[in-house]
Order: structure tokens, then sequence, then C-alpha cells
């Protein structure tokens, strides 16, 4: 859905890399890790083809790129506690996939910004942290 994914490509986000980044905080629940791993992996490309997500993410791709990469030198250069539409964004993801739940998740990958969500920019490593926390959260519920 609206190329989503080879525009995260595009932006250095492949695929193996935000399960990479999922598996950092990989909670076990009766699922090993390599079979947790194959069912983030469908589980993500389910979800990039949703288009809530999809328009969601390519939202978060432009923003970052008007709003920070365009404007290196203004006041959101920092991601600044005052920015919230990024956290919103991550947010909506995370529960467009996986419910409530997923916002706590959310919380989780976001603080923390394992693998590649710590070099990404204010935008992209929140919907990237919600795509990742809206998957997991759901992949737990049905593990349990």
């Amino acid at each position: 859905m609206f190329e989503i994914e080879r525009r995260l490509e595009e932006k250095g986000i492949a695929r193996r890399d935000i399960i990479a980044s999922a598996m950092e905080l990989y909670v076990p629940h009766g699922i090993g890790v390599e079979e947790a791993a194959k069912r983030l992996d469908a589980k993500i490309g389910k979800a990039l083809e949703d288009p809530n997500v999809s328009s969601l993410l390519l939202g978060a791709v432009l923003l970052e790129d008007e709003l920070y990469w365009k404007r290196k030198n203004s006041e959101i250069a920092d991601d600044p506690v005052f920015l919230l539409s990024d956290e919103i964004i991550g947010m909506a993801i995370a529960e467009v996939i996986g419910g409530t739940y997923a916002r706590f998740e959310f919380t989780r990958y976001d603080q923390k910004k394992p693998g590649i969500l710590s070099k990404l920019g204010p935008f992209l490593d929140d919907a990237v942290a919600g795509l990742i926390a809206g998957c997991t959260s759901r992949l737990y519920s049905e593990s349990m």
C-alpha cells in the first residue's frame, strides 16, 4: 500500500532491521526467538498492507522530510518535548494494529529506541516504533 515498504527502504529502514529492533526487547511468551521473529515478520508484512497503517507511515516519511531533513536548523531538530505529533503518529500506528495494549508496548520501544530506531529522525523513529509495538503486542496477545 502506497509503496510504503519501498519508501521505508529508501530511508534506510529495511524490514530485517525492523524485526531485529523488535527482537531486542522481545519478551518470551511461550514462543521461541526464531519462531517469534518469523511470526513478527508476517505481522509486519500484513500491517504494511493496511491502508491506515501505510498512510500513517507515509505521513511520518513526508513529515520527517519536510520538517526535519529540510530544516536541520529548526526548533525541532533535536526532537523537543513540545513536538507531540510524532508521538501521536507512533501511538496511532500501534493502536491500529494492536489495540490499547499496544500503546504501552509503544512506550517501551519509544524510550529504549533499540536498533534502527536510534538512527531515525523524530517522526520515523516513533512511526516505526508504533509498527513494532502494534505487531509485538498482537504477537503477545495471540500467544496467551
